[in-house]
């Protein structure tokens, strides 16, 4: 058996007579077919399961399994029973062989000497028959494949639908909180100069007042920036302004600040940072990272102490933050760095969970990362890793 390889048509020629398989290859050959030969039935099978054919030509007269038990094993199989079949025959018309091969499958019959003109153009016809049938095929798959990315268009039409009336739902609701605070204490102060009490209005009083109207003020602030944020990171206009930086005292004021915020929440801040660690950063960025780390320490940590624990060597510094919570789970941890996905927590409000995707996004983009390692039931550790390779060189 032989035929040559390429992505081209492929016929199957079988005859038991060498000279017959060359006199046939020789009319219907064509720079664009392949033509497959068989001296058997049985080398025909084997070439029929290896290889798509547009057309089978059947010797009828072959010692072993001849044509018409070819054909009937052929129809009898899934891979092979569209493959339309031409019986050649040397024997008379009188033997009636055509009846017998119709009754087989065959889709013509010829008998020798065969007429080349003839032969040639009944493959013309198969084969241009079986390259309308791959065409046809070709584009109900890319009719399929087209369906199939509207169906993925609309998913994803739907699903950004749903995220954005989500979206503006906690926009609202982490807004409002911060505004009704502010106009109830506007409220109230309204109330007290219609009575004319003044005494409301002295200066311990109005420190509380400032202090509190700060709060929300910062607090809206904040929401407005992480939205901001996110809306860089989409368009890569996010501006990264590296500079020398100390992370040991960087820690220390911010776990400072957020004293107050811990105290509320019932817990307390550990730091471990032994030895100051100095890196090109963007100061302001960084200290935006790990106050996100802070508070979600704090709202997650079920009220016992979050840890910070700073260690550095030659190529990169570290800020492990630490909390005592309930654990984060496999499938969760992938989902917490995306924007929008928020996990209730130790009854804080929880923002419009934008914090840790943001974060992400800050730390990759000095070229490091930010990863968390948790287990149910074992709390959480989110570590800030950034390199230190790069440095402009101290004077």
């Amino acid at each position: 058996m032989s035929g040559p390889a390429g992505n081209v048509t492929k016929l199957l020629i079988v005859d038991d007579l060498p000279e017959n398989l060359r006199a046939l290859n020789a009319i219907i050959r064509d720079d664009n077919r392949a033509v497959y030969q068989a001296a058997s039935g049985e080398e025909a099978l084997a070439l029929l399961l290896e290889h798509d054919f547009a057309l089978a030509i059947l010797d009828v007269q072959m010692p072993g399994m001849d044509g018409f038990e070819l054909a009937e094993l052929m129809r009898g199989t899934d891979k092979t029973r569209h493959i339309p079949i031409v019986f050649v025959s040397a024997a008379g018309k009188e033997l009636n062989y055509a009846f017998k091969g119709y009754e087989t499958g065959a889709v013509d019959f010829l008998y020798k000497p065969l007429d080349p003109d003839a032969v040639r153009s009944k493959v013309n016809v198969f084969v241009d028959l079986h390259c309308q049938r791959m065409e046809i095929r070709r584009r109900v798959e890319e009719q399929h494949a087209t369906m199939n990315e509207l169906r993925a268009a609309q998913e994803e039409l739907r699903y950004a639908l749903r995220m954005r009336d989500e979206f503006m739902s906690m926009v609202a609701h982490e807004l409002r909180t911060p505004l009704n605070t502010l106009f109830l204490g506007t409220q109230m102060r309204k109330m007290q100069l219609e009575r004319d009490n003044m005494e409301a209005f002295n200066k311990a009083a109005l420190g509380k007042m400032v202090e509190g109207d700060g709060r929300q003020i910062q607090a809206m602030i904040r929401l407005i920036d992480d939205m901001l944020d996110v809306s860089r990171i989409r368009s890569g206009v996010l501006s990264i302004r590296p500079g020398a930086t100390e992370l040991q005292a960087m820690l220390r004021r911010l776990t400072g600040d957020l004293a107050r915020q811990a105290q509320d929440a019932g817990t307390t801040f550990e730091l471990e940072a032994p030895e100051p660690v100095s890196g090109w950063w963007d100061e302001f960025r960084i200290e935006q990272v790990i106050v996100n780390l802070l508070t979600n320490g704090l709202r997650y940590g079920g009220g016992k102490p979050v840890r910070i624990r700073l260690t550095a060597d030659e190529k990169e510094a570290r800020v492990d933050v630490i909390d005592q919570g309930p654990g984060i789970d496999e499938a969760m941890q992938a989902r917490i760095f995306l924007p929008y996905e928020r996990v209730a927590g130790n009854g804080v409000p929880s923002g419009l969970g934008l914090g840790l995707y943001i974060s992400r996004q800050l730390a990759e983009a000095h070229r490091g990362s930010l990863t968390v390692a948790s287990r149910p039931g074992e709390g959480s550790v989110f570590t800030l890793a950034l390199p230190r390779e790069g440095m402009p060189a101290v004077a």
